[in-house]
């Protein structure tokens, strides 16, 4: 299995989808070492020199007041650690946790937090055995950190909590056994250093913006098959058009479905057909996904700097000789990506189900009635469009941003919070939504082909067509779909589109 190096400041968003998409081990640089340890050593200063600072010997949030004596700082973290973990609800899956983690390495790396190199060695040492700590999905409200899911984390390494490993679920003093590593004791500073941070929230967007893309790069090709399948124009795609508007995912997707489409036996067949205009789903592929596309770019832009951030608190400054109180732990910027990812995959779902409308509506596509032979017998791609609507219709409601929420915690010392968690939760529910929707499209578009054979599409759609009959045959008579529809999302799911957009997408 790959391994991944990371260094704080600079991750790579190809490097977080092969930790979440394909297991690849995460090691932090050892190069890391000297600044931990420079600020760890500054913890240590302050606390022999008896001066008081924030999370080191004082309380915790309202509590921030409290002084805490030399005698009680390994309680005081250790009681952080145990009261935070309150988290409910399902557990997060194997490839979010491990983005978590591997996050965690990345801000405690920066050695700006004054933990221990042995606190980041045991979360690594977890990690390369994969063993995941259960963390509880619901309960962070993305400020001061996502505390309750990362405690949960946390009382692993204490020997506390539970974690998963090869499927079933153990101790957290099991955990450390297996992965050979005795259980922390915890230091000035070190328990708060692992709960505050935003890397729940930044792992559960990455993973929804890899399931985006994915289901993007499937939109995509779709889209391109329909618009042959009810033998659309090419002409709304005349770069000329795109240029005079200017944005860049614009004209990147009308480059892209000129490129998908060029060749078209199909297209050749109708150039002088008396046909105007296409509908909007068709003709404003372009303008739409390219909205899109520019809005996913810019949130994997803010989730890659976040993700090599430094996001817990108080920040060590080693060099100056400050330890400063300050908010990167407020997650605004994750949830504000997420809203737009939100925003974005409801769009793209939209479309695809009015293409599918499009389809299976003879006449407004010239193909037969839910595209189907010997239709009234056969209903055809009737209901499977039902579902696809159902599901748009679950996806528009789901796109409500979480961000404009606000509800004040901790007597009201955390008074605005960001609810990044949930904004980035619900994205992996409204990508399987699209994915679904998209693959009936698919499967609508390939069956609309059918239907203009001999005459071939392009090489690119071509070859789609033959991604999804390698897995579905052609729907001659009434079956039962959902396992049509099922395998054709679990390609996309797999990223099984990707190939014909390449470098489309910011973390393909």
């Amino acid at each position: 299995m790959a391994s991944v190096t990371l260094r704080p400041g600079r991750v790579a968003l190809a490097d977080l989808r092969a930790i979440a998409c394909r297991g690849a081990k995460a090691v932090l640089d050892p190069a890391c070492r000297g600044p931990v340890d420079a600020a760890a050593a500054m913890v240590e200063g302050i606390v022999a020199r008896g001066d008081t600072v924030y999370g080191i010997n004082t309380g915790f949030g309202s509590l921030a007041r409290s002084r805490i004596s030399d005698g009680q700082l390994s309680r005081l973290q250790t009681n952080l650690v145990l009261s935070h973990a309150t988290g409910l609800g399902p557990l997060l899956d194997d490839a979010v946790v491990r983005l978590v983690m591997a996050l965690k390495m990345v801000g405690l790396g920066a050695g700006h937090s004054g933990v221990r190199w042995r606190v980041i060695e045991s979360l690594q040492a977890l990690l390369q055995a994969e063993i995941y700590p259960c963390i509880p999905a619901k309960g962070s409200v993305g400020a001061s950190g996502d505390l309750a899911p990362l405690a949960h984390l946390s009382c692993v390494l204490i020997g506390r909590g539970r974690a998963r490993h090869k499927g079933g679920e153990i101790s957290g003093e099991e955990a450390l056994k297996r992965a050979g590593v005795p259980p922390l004791t915890l230091g000035p500073k070190e328990g708060l250093a692992l709960l505050n941070g935003t890397q729940v929230s930044t792992a559960l967007a990455l993973a929804g913006l890899f399931a985006i893309e994915d289901a993007f790069a499937a939109a995509t090709v779709s889209g391109a098959l329909a618009t042959d399948a009810v033998k659309g124009s090419d002409a709304p795609f005349d770069p000329r058009i795109h240029r005079l508007r200017g944005h860049a995912g614009q004209k990147a997707m009308a480059e892209t479905y000129r490129r998908l489409l060029a060749g078209s036996a199909i297209r050749q067949s109708h150039l002088d057909c008396d046909r105007v205009q296409d509908p909007y789903s068709l003709r404003c592929q372009p303008q739409v996904m390219g909205a899109c596309l520019d809005q996913i770019a810019h949130a994997a832009g803010v989730l890659e700097i976040e993700a090599g951030a430094v996001t817990d608190n108080p920040l060590l400054f080693p060099t100056d000789g400050d330890a400063l109180s300050g908010g990167n732990f407020h997650a605004e910027p994750v949830a504000l990506a997420a809203d737009a990812l939100a925003i974005a995959v409801a769009e793209v779902t939209s479309l695809c189900e009015r293409r599918i409308a499009l389809l299976i509506d003879a006449t407004l596509s010239g193909l037969p009635p839910f595209l189907v032979e010997e239709s009234g017998v056969n209903s055809g791609f009737m209901v499977a469009h039902v579902t696809a609507a159902a599901l748009a219709s679950e996806n528009k409601s789901l796109a409500h941003p979480a961000s404009v929420d606000s509800l004040p915690t901790s007597a009201n010392q955390e008074d605005h919070v960001s609810m990044a968690a949930f904004a980035a939760r619900r994205l992996g529910e409204m990508a399987a939504n699209a994915q679904g929707v998209i693959a009936i499209e698919l499967l609508a578009a390939a069956q609309g082909m059918e239907f203009h054979r001999p005459l071939k599409s392009s090489a690119g759609l071509e070859s789609a067509m033959g991604k999804i009959r390698a897995l579905v045959p052609r729907l001659d008579a009434d079956r039962m779909m959902a396992p049509d529809m099922q395998a054709i999302a679990a390609l996309i799911a797999e990223g099984g589109f990707h190939d014909l957009v390449p470098g489309l997408l910011p973390s393909c």
